[in-house]
């Protein structure tokens, strides 16, 4: 499938929805990126995320029951698939090993 690496915010914002499990909608999400990685985005980017991670078969999404501290609306869960954990699982390994191949003194270089 066209697309199915993850970006660098796609990466954040399935790794945020995985952390949050069962309370994992919009909100909460963009919370929790402001907050774990200093990222402060509008929730339309969040949602835009999110469906393009739906697109790519990362996420899945439902609906929980009305409440009343919401105004009577429902929230949109989202959960990440087994597709997206692998997708995860690969962006992981694939920054391991390039962290891996780095030489020791790359960092201590000093300019001339």
């Amino acid at each position: 499938m066209k697309g199915t690496h993850l970006g660098e915010f796609e990466e954040l914002t399935l790794l945020t929805v995985a952390m949050l499990y069962d309370n994992s909608y919009g909100v909460a999400i963009q919370r929790e990126l402001a907050e774990r990685c200093g990222r402060k985005v509008t929730i339309s980017t969040v949602h835009a995320t999110l469906q393009r991670l739906h697109q790519k078969g990362y996420v899945e999404s439902r609906y929980d029951g009305a409440t009343a501290e919401r105004g009577g609306r429902r929230k949109h869960l989202f959960r990440v698939t087994k597709n997206g954990e692998v997708a995860l699982s690969k962006a992981k390994e694939l920054r391991e090993n390039l962290w891996q191949a780095i030489p020791k003194p790359a960092f201590g270089w000093k300019s001339k």
